[in-house]
């Protein structure tokens, strides 16, 4: 299969700028994946296409506001640093815009002084290694002081309000992007959805930017995936497990719970709990071991999110749709419109 493939032609102005207000008044198509059949509907109207005795997955990632600004101490020169993910003794690994200011040893200082960091090492595709000066924790209460929040690149206006990139139920820190397919829900919706019956169960997926980059080789096969980090609670496999055997079904919100819950039944043959870093790709061909139906947005043309949906509902039929988005004039990628595979 081609990443050529996966291409579509998107109107610019179908990208979304701003997120829908309210929340659960974004548009919703609902795709049979069995068919290809597609209706169109309104996302508060999702709860009338849950049955009782099925589950719904979310990701509880919270968007850290990693996108800041620091001044190499030698020269004064500015840098913008991207933070992608946290690792051991507060090091974490970054975008630094230019690159080349920041060489191994570079030290820089952001805020005023409020916190320093040093370049400790270069990774194999240029990202850079920083080590700050302050406890671990301490730098989450920083960031709060002096981080914007990492908005997608293809979003060029300026976000009002910093909680409408984040969902309504994130609790835990870490992700350098939002688990866009979660924006919709209000917090009222969710208590509709539970009173309906249907089970809600939390996983944690810290997104990273290798979300939003192109796949760059031709043949799907050998495109190298990024590692996300993820965790899986025992109440949350119990609850699938549960599910599965009373014939209710597993829906995902996103592909990053996709990602997290056929990780875990890869790797184990079965949902377990389980935490550690997944380099998953899901595309045409991959059978599917846990997750029964997804709630989803519109995605970028041959990135490997829309390789992820075509696995599940079929290359046919998702191309299809997402043809019928574009004449439908839905709104695409991060603030867009959503769509239920079930």
């Amino acid at each position: 299969m081609k990443t050529s493939d996966f291409f579509y032609e998107l109107p610019q102005d179908l990208i979304a700028q701003t997120p829908a207000e309210p929340r659960d008044s974004s548009r919703l198509m609902l795709l049979d994946k069995n068919t290809g059949a597609v209706k169109h509907t309104v996302f508060r109207h999702l709860t009338d296409y849950l049955a009782p005795g099925d589950c719904l997955i979310l990701n509880d990632t919270r968007v850290i506001p990693a996108r800041i600004y620091g001044v190499k101490e030698e020269t004064g020169a500015f840098v913008e640093f991207l933070l992608l993910k946290q690792r051991e003794n507060n090091a974490w690994e970054c975008l630094c815009k230019p690159g080349k200011r920041a060489k191994i040893g570079t030290r820089f200082t952001f805020g005023d002084g409020l916190v320093r960091c040093e370049v400790t090492d270069i990774t194999e595709d240029g990202n850079r290694i920083i080590q700050f000066d302050c406890d671990a924790k301490e730098i989450y209460t920083v960031l709060d002081r002096i981080g914007k929040m990492p908005l997608p690149p293809y979003i060029t206006q300026e976000l009002q309000d910093g909680e409408r990139y984040q969902t309504v139920y994130s609790r835990e820190l870490g992700s350098a992007a939002a688990p866009t397919a979660g924006l919709h829900f209000t917090k009222e919706m969710l208590q509709e959805i539970e009173q309906k019956g249907v089970k809600i169960g939390y996983v944690t997926l810290h997104v990273g930017l290798g979300t939003f980059r192109p796949v760059k080789v031709e043949d799907v096969t050998q495109h190298k995936m990024h590692t996300e980090h993820y965790q899986l609670s025992a109440e949350t496999a119990a609850l699938i497990n549960e599910t599965k055997q009373n014939g209710g079904r597993v829906i995902s919100v996103g592909t990053t719970s996709t990602r997290t819950l056929e990780s875990v039944a890869s790797k184990h043959g079965c949902i377990k709990e389980d935490e550690g870093d997944t380099g998953i790709f899901i595309y045409p061909g991959y059978e599917f071991k846990c997750v029964d139906a997804l709630v989803t947005n519109f995605h970028l043309p041959e990135s490997t999110l829309i390789m992820l949906v075509s696995a599940l509902a079929g290359y046919e039929h998702i191309m299809n749709a997402y043809r019928t988005a574009v004449e439908e004039r839905y709104r695409f990628f991060s603030f867009g419109d959503a769509m239920f595979i079930y």
